[in-house]
């Protein structure tokens, strides 16, 4: 498979089609971002790398995020972790406060903003020193020792967190926030400030696509069992409330972020990921929609 051709004929495909989504202007350190960036970067389960565009540049990787912290808390707490947070669509708006009230605090999935919260809860109670902790274990999956929260879009997410305060609030009082509010949604806010490139991405991911290790060192980051329920949890919920028709056009699990960034796996083959920052109104990168059903169309290559 000759990735490197395929993906420079979409890229350049792609760039001449217009691009009318939207930056996520809420947050205001994105607003500042150059809509027209675009980049991609695939690295194969071999360790072969392929990318074009701005791969390389670093970008908030906001929501993506959920996948990691998600893994560490499963890795500490195995099944259990699913009595706080459960692993269905929510079929509504990322940051919705109506299904908590519905179902009495606990969250459809862990990646809309509610269900993560409850996951830094969690990592809140397990570890002895949470946002550190944390970032280290990103470092160590990353293999990125430099990498650090951005205390600038930490500062930012916290400056319009009005809705994420009000479901922290929501959720304690159903009982299914454990520890003190401030220094969990603290660890919410830095989690979702991290800035990778597409190209530390794929690698960061890319034990998804491993059974669940290190493909450099052979670590094992989580089990077989535990590798396949959070890609099953990636491709059902990993796009919000268009996580259906990322599995219809695409047929990859994967998580999307408001920076723009998309991940996704080939179980056995790859990780690939793309930055557009530019968003479709239902929150996910409208060019990097468009190029990855390309991808998999162009290569035949998906889990179905």
């Amino acid at each position: 498979m000759n990735y490197q051709r395929i993906i420079e004929d979409l890229y350049r495909t792609i760039l001449r089609e217009p691009d009318t989504g939207s930056v996520a202007a809420y947050i205001p350190e994105l607003s500042a971002v150059d809509p027209d960036k675009f980049g991609i970067y695939l690295t194969t389960v071999e360790n072969e790398n392929f990318g074009t565009g701005d791969c390389h540049e670093l970008f908030s990787i906001q929501s993506i995020a959920k996948v990691l912290s998600l893994s560490l808390a499963y890795n500490m707490l195995g099944g259990e972790l699913w009595k706080r947070v459960g692993v269905e669509p929510s079929g509504s708006a990322f940051n919705s406060l109506v299904q908590l009230e519905y179902d009495a605090g606990i969250p459809r999935n862990p990646f809309i903003n509610a269900g993560a919260i409850v996951i830094c809860d969690i990592l809140q109670s397990l570890l002895q020193d949470p946002k550190n902790d944390l970032l280290q274990f990103i470092r160590e999956v990353s293999g990125l020792p430099g990498l650090d929260y951005s205390p600038e879009i930490a500062a930012s997410e916290r400056s319009q967190g009005y809705r994420n305060m009000a479901l922290i609030h929501f959720i304690k009082s159903f009982g299914n926030i454990q520890n003190d509010i401030e220094p969990v949604i603290d660890l919410y806010f830095h989690l979702c400030s991290i800035r990778m490139s597409c190209a530390q991405l794929t690698r960061t991911f890319l034990f998804l696509a491993n059974n669940g290790r290190d493909t450099r060192t052979g670590q094992a980051i989580l089990n077989m069992s535990q590798t396949k329920r959070i890609n099953a949890i990636m491709q059902t919920c990993g796009f919000y409330d268009e996580a259906g028709e990322f599995a219809y056009t695409v047929g990859l699990p994967g998580k999307s972020g408001v920076g723009g960034g998309i991940v996704a796996v080939h179980p056995n083959k790859y990780c690939i990921a793309v930055w557009s920052p530019r968003l479709n109104r239902k929150g996910n990168s409208q060019r990097g929609m468009w190029f990855l059903e390309q991808f998999t169309t162009e290569t035949q290559l998906s889990i179905f």
